[in-house]
């Protein structure tokens, strides 16, 4: 019997609608490094549905590579990012950001979110520190919509975490690698355009949300980072075919397609949920989004992994594994059923 694939949300190709118009255009000749018109194009669609008339929009091919573009570009040498103990940035980047120079400011976490009360005292302790100019400054502050958990910031949340950020002069980031699944998730009420007015720097992803490949960052104030093209092109990211990225993202925002591609995810992802709570599987933690995280002891994690390939997440205190389940834009209802009967 083939294993069922459920380890991750970027294990299939790209949108139908994707590989049809990089047919359709292949052999047309265009600029270079995202001056093409698809790429224009993709920019002024992500500005509208930001509701961010001024934003700079740039195209990078992956996720841990935006976050190491972005945070360096951000930060002053002395300076580092405040972020989760759970943060995408902290666990599963392999040190990207440290590699670049900058100190990841490590804080707890509850249900993979950081609180404002925990971000207030990380920069109060640095400022009443008699050391301070021995330690590494808190310069920006990192999240992830929805985080590692899977779980979401709340609008009220944000607006929170936003405030705090600009009292201190320090700028908001947000990762939005599995953005499109926090969109059409129905306990959200975070949007792009709250995105825009209350970060600093965000990113659509792409990778994980239909794409082959890229991420979309949008820098709602126009010019907050000059000379970003070039920074990028010192990180050796800069896409000399950047028309490949833009018309993706072009596709993306095209007839709502970026708005309704997490849909199919969601509504998998429930219906497994549903089934967990039927047969009393344990979810380590509640997770509204497109990933699943299921508590098993050892003999049931070695039974169910020989049927199906899950993303390994940790090992518990009390012996237990915990185990990912991640649904997809593409994930069929024929994929839902045969876990079911696995499960």
């Amino acid at each position: 019997m083939k294993k069922l694939l459920f380890a991750s949300d970027y294990m299939e190709g790209a949108h139908p609608a994707i590989l049809k118009k990089l047919v359709e255009t292949n052999l047309e000749r265009t600029a270079g490094y995202g001056y093409d018109d698809f790429s224009e194009s993709a920019r002024n669609k992500i500005r509208e549905a930001c509701a961010a008339p001024d934003a700079d929009v740039y195209f990078l091919v992956g996720g841990t590579q935006t976050n190491a573009v972005m945070i360096d570009a951000l930060l002053r040498p002395y300076q580092g990012v405040i972020a989760a103990k759970s943060g995408h940035i902290s666990v599963h980047e392999a040190g990207a950001i440290e590699f670049g120079g900058h100190k990841v400011l490590e804080i707890d976490q509850r249900d993979g979110k950081i609180a404002v009360e925990d971000i207030e005292r990380i920069i109060r302790e640095y400022r009443q520190d008699e050391n301070r100019d021995h330690m590494v400054m808190p310069g920006m502050v990192y999240i992830s919509q929805p985080t590692e958990y899977g779980t979401l910031y709340s609008l009220t949340e944000l607006k929170e975490i936003s405030r705090v950020c600009r009292e201190n002069h320090i700028p908001l980031y947000v990762d939005g690698a599995r953005l499109a699944y926090a969109l059409a998730c129905p306990e959200n009420d975070v949007t792009l355009k709250d995105l825009a007015m209350l970060c600093d720097a965000f990113y659509i992803g792409g990778t994980k949300c239909g794409a082959l490949f890229g991420e979309a960052v949008v820098i709602p104030e126009h010019d907050y980072i000059p000379h970003l093209f070039t920074i990028i092109k010192q990180h050796g990211a800069l896409l000399a075919k950047g028309r490949i990225a833009g018309l993706q993202f072009d596709t993306l925002f095209t007839g709502g397609l970026y708005d309704n591609i997490g849909k199919t995810a969601i509504e998998a992802a429930d219906k497994i949920r549903k089934v967990l709570d039927e047969k009393g599987y344990r979810q380590a933690f509640h997770s509204p989004t497109n990933q699943i995280f299921l508590c098993l002891n050892k003999d049931q994690a070695l039974a169910l992994s020989e049927k199906v390939e899950l993303g390994f997440w940790e090992n518990t205190d009390d012996g237990n594994t915990i185990l990912r389940i991640a649904t997809s834009w593409a994930t069929g209802p024929e994929d839902v059923e045969q876990l079911t009967e696995c499960l």
